[in-house]
């Protein structure tokens, strides 16, 4: 089960790749300027993870318009997120927790996906300005896609 709404979000500092090379994202920078939505994916390259991404860009102004950041996050290598993005032209900020910290501090591992390894099952967060956790949903299989209309609806409380 994922980190239940209310609870105090577990800051993070994860690379993600950017022009001039890697680049440190810590959630806390966030903590009373804006709100952060947090999207957690299981791989790079797959079918779903790719839909919900290539969605997710497309209706990046609408986050930013609640106020938000929007941040995805995945056990992969930063440099296989950006080949991926840049084949996908994916704009979202794509943080990699390659060492599985961040998803195990937000109790969202899924078991051995598909026989290859532990990665991060598909879910979604909205911490506050504050840094609690406004909103937090966890799918029941890495093909279903998190409830997008409530993750909004909780960014417009």
């Amino acid at each position: 089960m994922p980190l239940a709404a209310g609870s105090k979000a577990p800051d993070f500092t994860l690379k993600t790749k950017a022009a001039d090379g890697l680049k440190d994202v810590k959630l806390s920078d966030n903590f009373g300027k804006k709100q952060t939505v947090l999207l957690f994916f299981p791989l790079a390259f797959t079918g779903v993870c790719t839909q919900e991404m290539c969605d997710i860009t497309s209706g990046l102004s609408a986050y930013a318009g609640l106020g938000a950041e929007v941040y995805a996050i995945s056990v992969d290598s930063p440099f296989s997120q950006e080949a991926w993005a840049k084949q996908n032209k994916i704009t979202v900020t794509l943080l990699s927790d390659l060492n599985k910290t961040t998803t195990k501090a937000y109790d969202v591992v899924f078991p051995n996906l598909a026989g290859v390894g532990d990665t991060s099952a598909r879910a979604a967060f909205v911490i506050g300005q504050d840094g609690v956790i406004k909103y937090a949903e966890q799918t029941p299989t890495p093909k279903d896609l998190p409830n997008f209309a409530a993750v909004k609806a909780a960014l417009a409380k």
